[in-house]
């Protein structure tokens, strides 16, 4: 069952009244008169959830925002909004920036429509609050993505009606709202079962996974007892794989085909498309915004790609490299490496190295581009539970770390059913790369999730957790000197400046 692959949005329910936000202050929803029974909790819980995999979130605008921060992607592209983020010198007029706030608001909202609305339901606990722990997760997911792009924030966890209290909100601090979110994933770790239908629904597994996450994002650089709390929920996770049906997937390509990742173990949270093109732009584009420019593929747009630096800073007998990176297309009838994908004659195409993680095995999908895919992105999946604990655990010298990164570099040397940079598939044999480690640093652990988690929209928030900007932004780095970034400002995302424009109390 693939739940949240129909983009029913509540908008278009009575649910919601006031969803405008470039007219009203955030929150402004209305649950009155909708919640009866647990089937009508679990609408509200989907409608939450699928906000996040609108166009304006894990469709393309947050996404592809975290990957043109980070250091791992160059930007094709002159729009003035994309460069912004790029460079690093964005502005509260950026609609990279105002566009995920205002979704993230709407996911927020339904959600505190959920959990208000369920009070209104007369069943017994029991049966009402494991589906009344998923709008608690939702809420706790969409609250740890705004807290660490803009840092203080709003916080409103109840439905607000009236306008005057609305545009009261001010900012609250940053390790509030962290401790308001560790409360609902508390709630939610205690309420929802370890196992469900779908990744895409949230289990007890995603609630503790993402507790782990969020205390290692507190921990910054230094603070042992919140790596301690990292470590702790890590491997209960990992000590509970078979409880949760957890596992790493035998073949890493698996996490990135669309037609195979259903039945993966892998998966700990998933946004599900299913190559339907929803209303109100709710549907993939990752592909396109990634793929080869002018291939017989179908492929894409070639808005971001990887920098030759960053190609090459891959171990080309590891298999991730593989399956990370494009670098063969046929383009005109003629299979060419990535030193002529400019023979497509497109002003955009590059001659080097392309993303191939959305690209390659998308699924069915509902318009060219590759727009509208099968796939399932995992935020969240059980490779990045193991490097949790492997790098909260070198920080607080538990042994165990160095086995936990290794389980996942074990899984990297298997091979498996991919393509060898083209399009025909073959099995790529085992290797010895990456070879175990026999001791462990931070920077070991950090260097793995660069190499394991890449194009996941990781890096940015890793950059940002462990203040590493003056260090990936320098003339030295993947990407060459960013000559606007500065660290005093541009960890955090500004907000947007029509928000401030209508309720000053939120301006920074």
């Amino acid at each position: 069952m693939k739940t949240y692959k129909y983009l029913f949005l509540l908008i278009g329910l009575s649910i919601i009244g006031c969803s405008d936000l470039e007219e009203h202050p955030v929150g402004l929803l209305s649950p009155d008169g909708f919640y009866s029974t647990v089937q009508d909790i679990q609408t509200g819980v989907d409608g939450s959830l699928t906000h996040a995999m609108n166009e304006q979130i894990w469709g393309r605008k947050l996404s592809m925002s975290l990957l043109v921060r980070s250091d791992m992607v160059q930007l094709n592209s002159e729009q003035t909004y994309r460069r912004e983020m790029d460079m690093h010198s964005v502005t509260g007029d950026n609609e990279m920036v105002y566009d995920p706030w205002r979704r993230i608001w709407l996911g927020i909202a339904a959600a505190n429509n959920t959990i208000a609305g369920a009070e209104d339901v007369a069943v017994d606990e029991e049966v009402k609050n494991p589906v009344t722990a998923q709008a608690y997760f939702a809420r706790a997911f969409y609250y740890f993505h705004l807290v660490r792009l803009f840092g203080d924030i709003p916080y409103i966890d109840t439905p607000v009606t009236d306008m005057d209290a609305a545009v009261s909100i001010g900012l609250t601090p940053e390790a509030q709202v962290y401790e308001n979110i560790i409360s609902d994933l508390e709630y939610a770790k205690t309420w929802l079962p370890n196992t469900q239908v779908s990744r895409s629904i949230p289990s007890k597994a995603a609630a503790s996974s993402y507790l782990s996450l969020v205390y290692l994002t507190m921990a910054g650089t230094s603070d042992n007892t919140y790596f301690q709390k990292a470590f702790d929920e890590a491997k209960e996770v990992i000590d509970n794989k078979g409880v949760y049906n957890l596992d790493l997937d035998p073949d890493f390509q698996t996490l990135f085909n669309a037609n195979k990742i259903d039945a993966s173990l892998e998966p700990i949270f998933a946004l599900d498309y299913n190559a339907y093109e929803a209303d109100d732009n709710g549907y993939d584009q990752t592909a396109p915004m990634t793929g080869i420019r002018g291939d017989d593929d179908d492929q894409g747009w070639s808005v971001l790609s990887p920098t030759m630096a960053v190609y090459e800073s891959f171990d080309p007998d590891d298999y991730r490299t593989n399956v990370s990176f494009q670098t063969e297309a046929t383009i005109g009838g003629v299979t060419v490496d990535y030193t002529q994908f400019k023979i497509s004659g497109h002003e955009h195409a590059k001659n080097s190295p392309y993303i191939a993680k959305y690209t390659r095995y998308p699924g069915p999908y509902a318009r060219s581009n590759k727009r509208a895919t099968s796939h399932n992105n995992s935020m969240l999946r059980y490779a990045e539970v193991l490097l949790i604990a492997a790098e909260a655990g070198v920080e607080i010298g538990n042994p165990l770390a160095l086995d936990y990164i290794n389980q996942v570099r074990a899984r990297a040397r298997k091979g498996g059913a991919s393509t060898s940079g083209g399009y025909t598939e073959v099995v790529i044999p085992a290797s010895t790369v990456p070879a175990d480690l026999t001791s462990v640093t931070v920077e070991d652990v950090l260097e793995e999730r660069r190499i394991e988690l890449a194009f996941e929209g990781k890096r940015w928030y890793d950059i940002k957790r462990r203040q590493l900007g003056d260090q990936v932004f320098s003339a030295s780095g993947y990407e060459g000197a960013k000559p606007d970034w500065n660290s005093s400002v541009d960890y955090d995302t500004p907000i947007p400046q029509d928000e401030i424009d209508s309720n000053p109390n939120i301006g920074n």
